[in-house]
């Protein structure tokens, strides 16, 4: 992998204005601090994702018989395609 990136002008600007501010020394602390906020918003998602499953596992309702599920879920879909 090349250690060296072009940025489009208007990145190249924001990574500037961080190392301007003194939120960053140089163009890879930005990188650094941008790659770890995208990895903790993906590991957010996953925590919720992982809590709604937890959720309906531990849910003491009855199942809903499975072609009650997928006429419901078509009918959503239809309806969006609608939209």
């Amino acid at each position: 992998m090349s250690n060296s990136l072009t940025l489009p002008p208007d990145l190249a600007a924001k990574v500037q204005a961080h190392i301007d501010s003194g939120a960053a020394t140089d163009p890879i602390e930005v990188v650094r601090a941008g790659l770890d906020a995208l990895e903790a918003a993906e590991a957010a998602k996953l925590d919720a994702v992982r809590a709604k499953l937890a959720r309906a596992m531990n849910d003491p309702r009855p199942s809903a018989p499975a072609d009650d599920v997928f006429s419901r879920v078509e009918a959503l879909i239809n309806a969006a395609a609608k939209k």
